[in-house]
């Protein structure tokens, strides 16, 4: 029966991968995803031999023709993005919904999200949580959307490069000096960090290191954030 799975994948420690995620990767007979090379990495890792499609942002309608035509003749499919959750700051989206309006089930395979992990950790108690994902790399797009999200007065979790992550910390200590941030970086991987506190102690924190390594998401309290955890590093 023809299936199309959405499969959640590590973030960076491979032992996060679910045993169901594992299984439904030995069901299916091809596997569509954001980039082959990486996905063929984590395959072998598990000892699978799939064919493999890629499908990302650049190529994801095209592609998605593809995925429809394997559902056609009655094959299973599962789609992963490099990292994560598929459809969160990932590609997927365009994927699911061709896929849905031609009938097909469309099912999740729940796995790690560098959104959800960051939560768990924050130590908030924020009930509105936005996502909004990475923000325009040019300073006047990304101080303009900061503004509109803080005046929602709700929290907010942003993903950064190492290189524009400074930049953004110093915007947040100019435009939300009274919010609370949890500042995670190489999530589940070795060097794996966590910073807590306000946008000026986060600052100070970040620039103590000459240059910043490794891929970081951002927690941005809500205004009125509950028992905010007291700050550490």
């Amino acid at each position: 029966m023809s299936i199309l799975y959405i499969i959640g994948t590590p973030i960076g420690n491979l032992g996060d991968l679910s045993p169901r995620a594992a299984e439904t990767f030995r069901s299916v007979d091809m596997v569509a995803c954001e980039d082959t090379r990486r996905t063929l990495k984590l395959l072998s890792h598990l000892g699978i031999r799939r064919p493999l499609l890629s499908c990302r942002s650049q190529n994801e309608e095209t592609a998605a023709e593809r995925v429809l035509a394997a559902l056609g003749e009655g094959k299973k499919v599962a789609y992963a993005s490099d990292a994560g959750t598929p459809g969160i700051s990932d590609p997927g989206a365009v994927l699911v919904r061709r896929a849905a309006e031609a009938g097909y089930q469309v099912i999740p395979i729940p796995g790690p999200s560098a959104f959800a992990s960051l939560v768990s950790v924050a130590g908030v108690s924020d009930k509105t949580v936005i996502f909004e994902g990475f923000l325009s790399p040019k300073a006047g797009r990304r101080r303009s959307r900061l503004k509109e999200l803080l005046e929602t007065g709700a929290a907010f979790v942003l993903y950064e490069s190492p290189f524009r992550v400074l930049k953004l910390c110093q915007d947040l200590a100019e435009l939300g000096e009274d919010r609370r941030l949890c500042l995670g970086r190489e999530m589940t991987k070795v060097h794996e960090e966590y910073l807590r506190g306000s946008p000026a102690e986060i600052l100070v924190a970040l620039e103590r290191n000459s240059e910043q390594k490794g891929e970081f998401s951002l927690y941005v309290s809500g205004k009125k954030t509950e028992h905010p955890v007291d700050y550490c590093v």
